[in-house]
């Protein structure tokens, strides 16, 4: 559906959730202290203020939080997961831009953390993020049931952690110097990239008490667009330029970085997208209309021009 303003639902319903997210987080990162903390630097919270409220989709708090619409979830709970699975991937793109990792100068348009202040404060607000995620999460604030909070604290964890994006970072930057082959590219990616968007999908199945096999279908879905958000990423560092991307692009082909569109080009990738998609939309089938945005969002991710 398209509104008088040229807008879909999608669309629409994607720049709201991205609004109430950033609306909590701006309220969540203020210098005022918490009950149980000592004070917050003012400096310390400026350069977390820079590395998450500096625009973006918001893309996976969105995926959190329709996910957790299907099953009929509490929004306000769904809103704090989605606040907190921000501040991971925020802090991800923070740690990622420094001089020892990607060496990044731009984010969305804007300096990196580390150009903006330095790089110790960018390690830190780093840190900072990280650890808030879990505290968000845990907070009695968050109205879940206990074993449903935990059950997020410990799959975002597996997500964020060793067996999911810090290591897929960490095969990513060995892939600079040993080339993986195409299995190693797929599981690095569905590391770095796709283990948090897989995180946010499952996550909206457990806020809404889903049982065993919505978890799994809506993680399953979550693997597929998360492996469509990488190749669609790759796609626009060899097709975009960097005034639309808000980054740097054509580093992976600078680094003499694997991907699959290095090793299979673009038409194949394109083709790979639309299969992705169809997989997505197949999966989401048993919940009828009340999944319409989650496809819509399949299809915004193979198809995004930055």
């Amino acid at each position: 559906m398209i509104t008088d303003q040229g807008f879909s639902l999608f669309e629409i319903t994607l720049q709201q959730r991205a609004a109430a997210v950033e609306a909590l987080l701006g309220e969540l990162l203020s210098d005022r202290s918490r009950t149980g903390e000592i004070s917050r630097p003012p400096r310390l919270m400026a350069a977390m203020r820079h590395g998450v409220l500096n625009g973006g989709k918001r893309l996976r708090p969105f995926l959190v939080m329709e996910s957790a619409a299907l099953f009929g979830a509490d929004n306000l709970a769904a809103l704090r997961v989605a606040a907190a699975l921000e501040c991971i991937h925020s802090y991800s793109l923070v740690h990622d831009d420094l001089p020892a990792m990607d060496d990044d100068d731009l984010r969305r348009g804007q300096p990196t953390v580390h150009r903006k202040f330095d790089e110790a404060a960018a390690i830190l607000a780093g840190d900072s993020l990280l650890t808030y995620a879990f505290e968000l999460i845990s907070d009695e604030a968050t109205e879940l049931a206990p074993s449903a909070r935990l059950a997020l604290i410990t799959q975002l964890a597996r997500a964020a952690g060793i067996g999911g994006m810090t290591g897929g970072q960490a095969l990513d930057l060995e892939a600079e110097t040993v080339k993986p082959d195409e299995e190693g590219i797929i599981r690095l990616q569905a590391m770095k990239t796709g283990a948090l968007i897989r995180f946010a999908c499952e996550a909206g199945a457990i806020i809404g008490n889903a049982g065993v096999k919505d978890r799994e279908r809506l993680a399953e879905y979550g693997s597929a667009i998360g492996l469509a958000f990488q190749l669609a990423d790759d796609l626009l560092d060899v097709t975009a330029d960097a005034s639309r991307m808000g980054k740097a692009t054509g580093k992976d082909a600078a680094a003499g970085k694997a991907t699959l569109v290095s090793l299979h080009g673009i038409d194949w990738t394109k083709r790979q997208l639309a299969g992705l998609v169809a997989q997505a939309e197949e999966l989401l089938s048993p919940y009828g209309a009340s999944a319409a945005l989650l496809k819509d969002a399949a299809r915004f991710i193979a198809e995004r021009r930055s």
